[in-house]
């Protein structure tokens, strides 16, 4: 799905490691992020494909939605804070995954 400005959607529908392929194959040599709520990213977490993620925290409480870390399965993940930024409005975290 082409968009202004020269950006171009594809959806995959074959899992989430066919789109990371794809992703890395339009990227070159470039880095590849991955943009999602808490059920893709968990998804990419599990499967061991992050090198780093980025949660970003506001202070509203929303009452309910989806965990990002719960239901990640009995394996260990290790992460390793590598930024912090504090603004008034949010609290951006960079983690590295230890691998």
């Amino acid at each position: 799905m082409p968009m202004q400005g020269g950006t171009t959607y594809y959806f995959v529908t074959d899992g989430i490691e066919a789109a990371l392929e794809h992703a890395e194959a339009a990227a070159g040599k470039k880095d590849v992020g991955i943009w999602g709520g808490a059920t893709v990213m968990r998804q990419y977490l599990k499967a061991g494909l992050l090198d780093e993620i980025q949660i970003h925290l506001i202070p509203i409480l929303l009452g309910a939605g989806v965990r990002l870390l719960d239901d990640l399965g009995p394996e260990r993940i290790e992460l390793e804070r590598t930024r912090t930024i504090e603004t008034p409005s949010a609290t951006h975290l960079r983690f590295s995954v230890v691998k």
